[in-house]
């Protein structure tokens, strides 16, 4: 029991879902302690739209457990095991301390409860992108798997993202965002599991390849990707509070692959190759364009930031 009360309008905005997560989150913390509170949500929960609803759902348990309650007390009273006196029952040992579990199991269920696209094809489709780079320039002779492999990396993450979060992705999807730690949280943390699988990856494949030839332009390093990868998928993330998550992702891979490809199609003065990786080049390589792409991740978390609520019941309908 507390000395303050949640106000009726907070009360109606909990009950219909319209509440932002972190009152939400705070509201529910005051319930676990305040009983007039939780009575008073409990009635207006009933009185909205989901009362039919949980009329129904309490009528068909109160229905089963009646149903079962027959078959329970025609147990013959034969089978049922009275514990013996206190004074007969030995002393058991101690039970033995359980061992320790590894952190790298607990690392692969974190990962594998993160995100759908973790633990679906797609780590499977970016290890064999990977490899298939590397052995491509090695046993193949492709000198263009490297720049090929840098100009799809940065969308790499943003497909991840479009695997990993709607209804599409989850079939829980309503519940887990509808709940106080879904939303941006839960949007957030499976980026994060996608960006932990990708970017080793994929940087380690560009290490493992070799350079551009004597007749190619120097291409950008192996991790000059990285940070446009991670702009590219904040801006994804912003444009899902409009677009919807796939929406989103489709529309900024779309973007850089016409960005990445549009010039080479334009271009007459050099081979494929050459024009990818000076292509790659300008927008990798140089204090200016990765200053500029820090600027563009800054500018995307600010956003993000900024328009948290709109994140709350996102692609739950």
């Amino acid at each position: 029991m507390t000395g303050w009360h949640a106000p009726d309008d907070l009360v109606t905005r909990y009950a219909d879902g319209s509440l932002a997560e972190t009152d939400a989150w705070s509201l529910e913390k005051h319930l676990e302690r305040c009983g007039p509170c939780a009575a008073r949500v409990s009635h207006a929960a009933r009185a909205g739209a989901a009362g039919p609803v949980l009329a129904e759902v309490r009528d068909a348990v109160l229905a089963a457990v009646l149903e079962a309650a027959p078959a329970t007390a025609a147990v013959p009273a034969a089978r049922v095991r009275t514990a013996p006196p206190a004074a007969s029952v030995p002393d058991r040992a101690p039970a033995a301390p359980r061992a320790p579990r590894a952190s790298g199991g607990r690392l692969t269920r974190i990962l594998w409860a993160a995100g759908p696209a973790v633990r679906g094809a797609w780590t499977g489709a970016v290890l064999l992108v990977a490899l298939g780079a590397v052995a491509l320039a090695y046993g193949g002779g492709g000198a263009g798997a490297r720049p090929l492999l840098l100009a799809l990396a940065p969308v790499v993450p943003v497909a991840g993202v479009a695997l990993s979060y709607g209804r599409h992705a989850d079939p829980l999807h309503e519940i887990a965002a509808s709940s106080p730690s879904g939303g941006l949280r839960l949007l957030l943390a499976r980026t994060a599991a996608v960006l932990a699988v990708s970017a080793p990856s994929l940087t380690a494949a560009g290490l493992l390849m070799p350079s551009s030839g004597p007749r190619l332009p120097a291409g950008p390093a192996a991790a000059g990707w990285l940070l446009p990868g991670l702009a590219l998928t904040l801006a994804s993330l912003v444009l899902s509070g409009w677009l919807g998550c796939r929406t989103a992702t489709a529309v900024v891979g779309g973007g850089w692959l016409l960005a990445v490809s549009a010039p080479l199609l334009l271009s007459t003065g050099t081979g494929l190759t050459a024009g990818l990786t000076e292509q790659l080049s300008l927008y990798f390589t140089g204090a200016s364009s990765q200053g500029c792409w820090a600027a563009a991740t800054v500018l995307c978390a600010l956003l993000l930031a900024a328009r948290r609520t709109a994140y709350d019941r996102l692609e739950t309908m």
